[in-house]
């Protein structure tokens, strides 16, 4: 089974290689995947210049483009024979209402649209807290065996979120649950030169019970089956 694996950290992201290492135990992973970082571009394509295919070692391909340009090119050029397109891990969480601003979900929603079936990994994050990204493959690895042997459902994706928990926590539970529909609060702070900066609190959002947030955010993995509208 081929996989395509993408990002938006960029190809050179930790949580990239974690994700290919999960890969490479069911199957042959192939990156195609942003040449440098590009968070929070949500399902921007590029329309009115050229996007350059750089390639890296081999199985690797560096997009200069966003997230949805690796899909596209990776499904019409790079693999077109890709049975998953996988994405992430996502260097902090992309749950709830963040699925609409994260590159990491657009990558795998662009594939959506082309009829091929696809997972976003992403891994909540605290300030000044390391990821332990070898524990991060051992968690996600039965997540993602488990998923791909599932009969693929049309017009549906997989958002898989990672709990950040202390070295010594035993393993995780796996628990299927709905997007959290609330956003990040809204707050800016001021800086005289530069203008506004938005300065919500990650871990203050609030959290309907039972939903990916509070699953998360409670120290479990939230699996959640979005829809395609």
């Amino acid at each position: 089974m081929k996989f395509l694996v993408t990002n938006d950290d960029g190809i050179d992201a930790s949580g990239l290689a974690a994700l290919v290492s999960a890969a490479r135990t069911i199957g042959e992973p192939v990156v195609v995947a942003p040449a440098g970082p590009q968070s929070g571009v949500s399902h921007a394509v590029t329309w009115h210049e050229g996007v350059r295919i750089e390639p890296r070692d081999e199985g690797q391909f560096a997009i200069h483009g966003t997230p949805a340009d690796c899909t596209r090119l990776g499904l019409l050029h790079l693999v077109p024979e890709a049975r998953w397109i996988l994405s992430g891990i996502n260097h902090g969480a992309n749950l709830g209402a963040d699925v609409y601003y994260s590159g990491t979900v657009a990558a795998v929603r662009e594939a959506l649209l082309h009829g091929w079936p696809g997972i976003a990994f992403s891994h909540y994050r605290k300030s000044g807290i390391e990821f332990d990204w070898l524990r991060a493959t051992r968690w996600i690895t039965p997540v993602l065996t488990g998923l791909v042997a599932r009969p693929i459902e049309s017009g549906v994706f997989y958002n898989v979120n990672l709990p950040l928990l202390p070295p010594e926590a035993p393993d995780p539970e796996v628990v299927w649950c709905p997007l959290d529909p609330k956003p990040l609060p809204l707050n800016y702070r001021h800086e005289e030169e530069s203008g506004l900066y938005f300065a919500g609190d990650y871990s203050l959002r609030l959290r309907t019970p039972g939903a990916d947030v509070d699953v998360c955010f409670g120290g479990r993995i939230a699996v959640t089956a979005v829809r395609l509208l």
